[in-house]
């Protein structure tokens, strides 16, 4: 499997869990192992989305960190990549 396509694939899992954590969370708001996991994910998230950035582009048009072209235009789109 190409980079971009591992690294997206990663991304969608981090979305995966973080949600159904959140689902649990709402249940179960003090639990600390929940808490500690969902922090965890959201910090792998963040770290694979900038890496995405950093090497594809932007996922979303507020990730354009370009102040000279809005990246977000530039083909293929997103859910064009694979």
């Amino acid at each position: 499997m190409e980079p971009r396509r591992m690294l997206l694939q990663r991304i969608k899992q981090y979305d995966f869990s973080l949600k159904e954590l959140n689902l649990y969370l709402d249940t179960h708001p003090n639990c600390r192992r929940a808490l500690a996991m969902f922090a965890k994910y959201k910090k792998l998230r963040e770290n694979a989305i900038a890496e995405y950035n950093e090497k594809f582009g932007p996922l979303t048009p507020e990730q354009n960190n370009d102040l000279e072209h809005w990246d977000w235009v530039d083909d293929p789109w997103p859910w064009e990549r694979s």
